[in-house]
């Protein structure tokens, strides 16, 4: 790989580029969008639990697991834009949308995942201080599993990592049902208690409602197509985000501006793409701009794109298929098809 040649600090440019993103109207918000969006999705999770009941306890219900989860994953977007308070301008609306999403229709601890969540966001790829880095077993730092030596059951993982990539996808959610629950159990306070009531009414309507119209055995499996689905579709929206990027050491003396950028990859693609992926495929600019709307990230993409290549940053974009095999390890399929690291001269950055 080659080294980019880098100007100056590029502070007071990242500060005209905030400028002009402002001007534009970028950053404000956009209700109509999203309470379409939510009504939208809201209405897609009822209407699979009308087609659960319609069907009534045969084994198509398994037809209906799969379109809950991958309803369940479009809530899930809805959170993490609730969470970056792209959605009002009120923290407590943000907040109560979060909640609704996150804890009463998907389960999962929203107050947890956004600390966790913006941690990852002040320390991208960051060693001790992106609590996302390494999760799924990719290490950011060592995409071949060079160094991934080690004995015992995290040396073989280490080593099987690419082959285990998209098999432990399938148990994404596990953890974050978990890591959120142990939590909420260490905090124990207000916002903590109302967590988990929230939790706990859609886990008893949840199982009551599944148990109640299903034999044990289908039951179950339902319960399986369902989290494996919702698991496998949420871990690979943001798997190609940020794994094989640049590893970060913490005493780089990184700006702001340059830390969110060459640890970032963009995933190319129309507006199938950024539905697909909830926005996340516009993965810079959501770094630089974390509260703009996720129907404006592409407009600001040009802006973006010209600050990042002219700072010598570099600007990852890569197909889909790219993104998942940098993403595990392997190179891309096609070079030639390659538009990643656009940076000064022509030159590619790591």
């Amino acid at each position: 790989m080659q080294t980019v040649i880098r100007r100056a600090e590029p502070a007071d440019d990242f500060r005209t580029l905030a400028v002009q993103v402002r001007a534009a109207g970028l950053l404000d918000r956009r209700l109509g969008y999203y309470w379409v969006k939510i009504v939208l999705t809201v209405g897609a999770f009822a209407l699979g639990w009308a087609a659960f009941f319609a069907l009534d306890a045969s084994w198509a219900v398994l037809a209906v697991a799969v379109f809950l989860g991958l309803v369940q994953t479009q809530l899930g977007f809805l959170g993490h834009d609730a969470g970056h308070g792209q959605v009002f301008a009120s923290r407590r609306s943000n907040r109560l949308l979060g909640l609704a999403v996150g804890n009463g229709l998907i389960g999962l601890s929203y107050g947890w995942w956004v600390v966790k969540h913006s941690a990852h966001h002040a320390h991208p790829n960051e060693l001790d201080r992106d609590p996302d880095v390494g999760v799924g077993l990719i290490g950011v730092g060592s995409a071949d599993g060079a160094d991934g030596g080690g004995r015992g059951l995290a040396g073989w993982l280490t080593r099987w990592h690419v082959e285990l990539f998209f098999p432990l996808m399938l148990l994404r959610s596990t953890g974050l049902y978990v890591s959120g629950g142990i939590d909420l159990f260490r905090r124990r306070n207000r916002g903590a208690l109302v967590e988990v009531l929230v939790i706990t009414a859609y886990a008893a309507f949840y199982l009551t409602v599944v148990f109640w119209a299903l034999p044990p055995l289908e039951a179950i499996i339902f319960i399986a197509v369902h989290q494996a689905v919702f698991s496998f579709y949420l871990g690979c929206s943001f798997a190609p985000n940020h794994k094989g990027m640049r590893i970060i050491e913490e005493s780089s003396g990184m700006s702001f501006a340059e830390r969110q950028v060459v640890t970032a990859r963009n995933v190319a693609g129309g507006r199938c793409t950024g539905f697909v992926l909830g926005g996340l495929n516009y993965q810079i600019e959501h770094h630089l701009f974390p509260t703009m709307p996720r129907p404006n990230l592409a407009r600001a993409q040009d802006l973006v794109r010209a600050f990042c290549v002219e700072s010598g940053y570099g600007y990852c974009e890569e197909r889909a298929i790219d993104s998942y095999r940098q993403a595990t390890g392997r190179p891309p399929a096609s070079r030639p098809h390659r538009r990643s690291a656009l940076a000064l001269d022509g030159q590619q950055s790591p």
